[in-house]
């Protein structure tokens, strides 16, 4: 099959090119990639940094290569210094697919692949860079750039329905050349019972009949971790503490806010964690405060685990949490309606269980690893639907 698509006997070379190889961008790479063939294909990881996700790259038998200058923010010296290595690793490498993830990773990667002559060029929005809550030139030079993008790009991926949607209207990605996905998470995750639920808590050092609001994800502008803690603050319930898993840049303020809002005492930091899913059965529910998202694993996970979901109504959430149905939304950068529906899922215990079961039964296998490899397959050996300029 492969021959006949692709016209060779190689494996076909793929290099997978993300800007943090973790969670959310990073596992929705790793995942897809480890979900194709290995006869037919040859993965190379190419990332800025990383955390356990890199090791568990290289057990999967990929090469991984990382370009430190390749980093998150906007920063115009280390930036062009990564486009120049980018560059000369897709042109040594003499790659059939770039496939690209995540904002600064699909501006430079997409470019550098352009520039090496890649033939296909393939760029998952895995969120955005642009959003409601930047000034209107910030927001609309980003949109600009990625409309400029899509030019030079073969097919679009979108975790999420609400991503897909935003490019399309956005004019970012050509109809014909997108397709709606969603990430691809582990199904081996423990489902919420007595037992689970008990190792979990005493892990935690916390106590049996402590209501827990727990989150995973980084501490950063995007999840919004002060309006977590604001949220916190303002439930009814006293006893109730949060505990966040995952770091991140905003950890030495989230003490901070913690402190003001006088919940020091019901907040749990756990810093980054290698064994999230067996945490995931301590929480009573999972919240998500965040400003923007895709359409985040986290969500998805605790889904599986059986936990009832409150979260902000943003991007491809509502792929998965249906208001009133399998979990409650708000609007992002509203503590008080946070807090709200906290509340009354702690309130409603019978109603926010059927939410939670239903929340798990809705999951099916659309987010099986092999589900997404079948995608990947399709689109790195099949002829694209459109033709993009490649004029840049």
């Amino acid at each position: 099959m492969l021959t006949e698509l692709c016209g060779r006997s190689r494996p076909r070379r793929v290099a997978q090119v993300v800007t943090r190889f973790m969670a959310g961008a990073g596992g929705v790479a790793l995942y897809g990639a480890a979900a194709l063939d290995p006869s037919a294909n040859q993965v190379t990881v190419i990332a800025g940094s990383g955390n356990r996700l890199l090791d568990s790259a290289r057990d999967a038998g990929f090469e991984v290569i990382l370009v430190p200058e390749l980093v998150s923010p906007i920063s115009p010296r280390e930036d062009f210094s990564a486009l120049g290595t980018l560059t000369a690793l897709l042109s040594e490498g003499k790659f059939d697919v770039v496939h690209t993830h995540s904002a600064k990773a699909g501006a430079l990667g997409r470019v550098a692949a352009h520039r090496a002559g890649v033939p296909r060029i393939v760029h998952t929005f895995h969120g955005f860079p642009f959003h409601e809550f930047q000034s209107w030139p910030r927001r609309s030079a980003y949109v600009l750039c990625e409309q400029r993008l899509a030019r030079i790009t073969d097919f679009f991926f979108a975790v999420g329905t609400g991503v897909a949607v935003e490019a399309i209207r956005r004019g970012i990605a050509d109809p014909a050349r997108i397709r709606t996905i969603g990430p691809a998470i582990d199904f081996g995750i423990a489902r919420v019972n007595p037992t689970s639920r008990q190792h979990a808590r005493t892990s935690l050092g916390i106590g049996p009949n402590t209501p827990v609001v727990g989150t995973v994800g980084r501490l950063d502008y995007q999840k919004a971790p002060e309006h977590m803690i604001e949220a916190l603050a303002r439930l009814r319930d006293r006893e109730t503490i949060l505990v966040w898993i995952g770091g991140g840049p905003l950890a030495e303020d989230a003490v901070r806010w913690s402190a003001r809002h006088g919940v020091a005492d019901r907040v749990r930091l756990l810093g980054e964690r290698a064994n999230v899913p067996e945490l995931l059965p301590a929480f009573d529910i999972f919240a998500m405060a965040s400003r923007y998202e895709g359409l985040p694993c986290a969500v998805l996970e605790a889904q599986m685990c059986g936990l009832p979901v409150v979260a902000t109504a943003v991007n491809g959430v509502s792929d998965v949490v249906v208001p009133g149905v399998t979990g409650l939304l708000v609007p992002p950068a509203r503590p008080d309606l946070l807090a709200r529906a906290i509340q009354h899922m702690l309130d409603k215990p019978d109603q926010t269980a059927r939410m939670a079961e239903l929340g798990r039964l809705q999951i099916g296998d659309r987010y099986v690893p092999a589900t997404l490899g079948r995608v990947l397959e399709e689109a790195y050996g099949s002829e694209p639907v459109g033709t993009p300029s490649r004029a840049a």
